[in-house]
């Protein structure tokens, strides 16, 4: 009995290893993202996705988990850099990660040459990872597994820190994914100009900086406080999350 449970429990570690933003955190990103799009880019963003919302299909990489067939895309959701390196210094997985995966499928995307079939894969990978990317703990500091080995509480119930940042602090606010999206401040056109021209490093490596609050996490016992200062910083990566996508795709799809 012990054996099988000691494997059970490790199981569950291992898969809850790579999730980031939750269902909602992605669908939040996705609906801000609608809102940028230029008339052309959302023009052909509808025929590829026929008729599907950028916040319905921003989470198909996480459901296709199951299928064993995507294992190959396992590590693209992450990408670890340690504490004064930079990406460029880091050993890279022979697997792929998060920054090598975007740029590698924006690229495809610019280029132009796949089949159709091709192309709306590239496109939901894109839309998911440029969310994932902007989760502070998916660019790792190679430790801790992105704060999954970090056990905390929230409000009393057992979670890590991982889990808090990816959707337990979303879920606490208690709005749908149109509603969270619709409460968050609109930047004006000079931010919004300053958030498209950054690149997928500068996102990976926002993220270095955001360490410090994420990681102060005192005895553990997380709840009030924690979301109080935290927050904000979850909705603003949600919210840059959405704009850069949609001028990334406005980029892609809005030229020709």
């Amino acid at each position: 009995m012990l054996r099988w449970f000691t494997i059970l429990f490790c199981i569950l570690l291992a898969t809850e290893a790579a999730y980031p933003w939750g269902p909602t955190g992605h669908r939040v990103i996705g609906q801000v993202a609608e809102q940028y799009l230029t008339k052309k880019a959302r023009k052909r963003l509808n025929k590829i996705l026929n008729g599907q919302s950028l916040a319905i299909v921003s989470t198909w990489m996480d459901e296709v988990r199951s299928d064993s067939t995507f294992d190959y895309m396992a590590d693209w959701h992450w990408v670890t850099i340690p504490d004064g390196m930079t990406y460029e210094e880091t050993q890279k997985n022979s697997n792929g990660d998060i920054i090598e995966a975007l740029e590698r499928i924006a690229g495809g995307l610019r280029a132009g040459q796949t089949t159709p079939e091709k192309q709306k894969q590239y496109l939901l990978i894109l839309v998911h990872l440029v969310g994932d990317i902007h989760m502070p703990l998916h660019v790792g500091n190679g430790e801790d597994r992105g704060g999954n080995d970090i056990r905390v509480s929230w409000f009393g119930r057992p979670s890590n820190l991982h889990r808090v940042w990816d959707s337990d602090m979303i879920d606490e606010t208690r709005l749908s994914y149109t509603e969270l999206a619709a409460s968050l401040e609109q930047p004006g056109e000079e931010q919004v100009k300053s958030w498209q021209q950054s690149g997928i490093r500068d996102w990976a490596h926002e993220n270095t900086v955001y360490r410090q609050p994420v990681y102060q996490i005192g005895n553990g016992q997380l709840g009030y406080d924690y979301s109080y200062w935290n927050l904000p910083m979850v909705r603003q990566r949600l919210l840059q999350a959405g704009i850069r996508l949609a001028g990334l795709l406005n980029e892609i799809f809005g030229q020709r």
